[in-house]
This record gives structure tokens, C-alpha cells and sequence, in this order.
């Protein structure tokens, strides 16, 4: 059981997480509110052009991504909210 889990792990780290991947994505018009969950429901669906859309690839396994993506993106909604009502805000932090 723990090998399972550790190679379930293991294709979830090495696919990578889309909500990390749409994070940087420089599309114009991409979506910001729930954009890994998003890009992760598209690739499910069979959508053929994440990139495009999104303006990152769709992860290898997103039925396994999409767990974390929603948890990170719940997580940053506030953030992405105010990014997507051009509110702008600057954090800073750190040592």
C-alpha cells in the first residue's frame, strides 16, 4: 500500500501541478480564478488546446492533479480574485 501511494505521488510531483504551472503563464485573457482546476477539468474533458487557452500544458495524469489544484487554488482565490478585478496589490515578506 505505501508503494502505491508512493508511486501515485511520485506521477503527481513528476507531471506537475497546474495550478503552480498556470501561476506564470503570460496569456493574455487566460483564466485566473481557479485556473489549475480549470486547466486540469479541460484536459479531463479532452480539450485539445490547454495552451492555448491557458496558456500552459495540462498535466500528464489531472484526474491525480486535480485534488491539489483545487486545494492551491482555493487557497490563492483571494489573491486571484483581486488579480482578475485588476485590483492591484503588492506583497512583500520574507526575511
Amino acid at each position: 500500500m505505501k508503494r502505491l501511494l508512493g508511486v501515485m505521488t511520485l506521477c503527481l510531483v513528476a507531471s506537475g501541478c497546474a495550478s503552480v504551472r498556470t501561476l506564470d503563464a503570460a496569456k493574455p485573457g487566460a483564466p485566473l480564478v481557479y485556473a489549475g482546476t480549470r486547466l486540469d477539468l479541460y484536459a479531463m474533458q479532452g480539450g485539445c488546446c490547454a495552451m492555448d487557452r491557458f496558456g500552459a500544458e495540462a498535466p500528464k495524469y489531472p484526474g491525480l492533479d486535480l485534488p491539489g489544484s483545487a486545494l492551491l487554488d482555493t487557497l490563492l482565490l483571494p489573491l486571484s480574485v483581486l488579480t482578475a478585478l485588476g485590483v492591484g496589490f503588492q506583497a512583500t515578506g520574507g526575511l
